[in-house]
């Protein structure tokens, strides 16, 4: 991914912030929240953000086609075929709930996949104006800065991490609890993937735990980590890919932090 295609990207995302997010940030009216499906929200900077996005994406690269967050939920077949060819993953405001909230912890967030494999990705913090961007093979890079996750192992009572358990089966639920009984600290996350993700890296948490695995909530957060030296897989330690969206990803600063955390959580029912 060459570095002019990079910053393009990049100022796309920042105009989307710009022009349809930062002007609503702790600003909403009413009429500008919806209940997209039940308990999730849905708000009019969502929609814009996407609308600015969208079609920016698609003319960098012709013959690309662009997947977002809302558009999928007005037509869930764009979903189809994310395998094949060049596909943009969108979502334009990772972090709803906490942007209807007031809160400053939300992101717009971008995926370009190839054949299916994650190649490059952008991860926006609109308020602090923070840019990850990572590109395979090319690393990882926060404000410009080539970044790199700790490599020393660690015991898992010292392991402290986030385990995002909304969508986890009851039972799970359950037996997370008392796996997670030996590590340092089990924390409920930022409730947005643009903000948990880049934490793996900076040393704030040591691993994550989601469940459902929608494919723009996770794509660029997985490449950033990965190509900062994290480990991302599934709980049997096979290959994260957008496309699939079977549930469950552990996320380790490194594959002996991976393999600690997996232990301590997921164990009792992995296998």
């Amino acid at each position: 991914m060459h570095s002019d295609m990079m910053d393009e990207v990049a100022t796309i995302l920042r105009q989307a912030a710009a022009e349809a997010i930062l002007p609503r940030y702790q600003k909403l009216l009413a009429g500008d929240v919806e209940e997209k499906t039940p308990g999730e929200v849905v708000t009019v900077a969502d929609r814009e953000a996407e609308q600015i996005i969208s079609p920016r994406l698609a003319a960098l690269l012709p013959g690309s086609r662009v997947v977002g967050e809302e558009a999928v939920a007005t037509n869930p077949s764009l979903m189809k075929g994310l395998d094949e060819g060049q596909v943009w993953l969108v979502d334009p405001l990772d972090g709803t709930a906490n942007f209807v909230a007031g809160s400053s912890t939300f992101s717009v967030m971008v995926a370009l996949l190839q054949d299916g494999q994650t190649v490059a990705s952008w991860l926006l913090d609109p308020v602090s104006s923070q840019l990850s961007v990572a590109s395979r093979g090319g690393g990882a890079f926060i404000d410009g800065v080539q970044v790199r996750t700790s490599t020393a192992s660690k015991l898992a009572q010292e392991c402290r991490g986030s385990v995002l358990t909304r969508f986890l089966p009851e039972e799970l639920k359950e037996q997370v609890r008392v796996g997670s009984a030996g590590l340092a600290a089990v924390l409920p996350g930022a409730k947005c993937a643009g903000v948990d993700y880049p934490a793996v890296i900076k040393g704030t948490q040591d691993f994550l735990m989601f469940w459902r695995l929608l494919p723009w909530d996770h794509a660029p957060g997985a490449l950033l980590v990965a190509e900062a030296g994290g480990h991302v897989a599934r709980f049997d330690g096979s290959e994260y890919r957008p496309s699939d969206q079977r549930p469950g990803l552990l996320i380790g600063q490194n594959r002996d932090v991976w393999d600690v955390a997996r232990n301590a959580l997921l164990e009792t029912w992995a296998e």
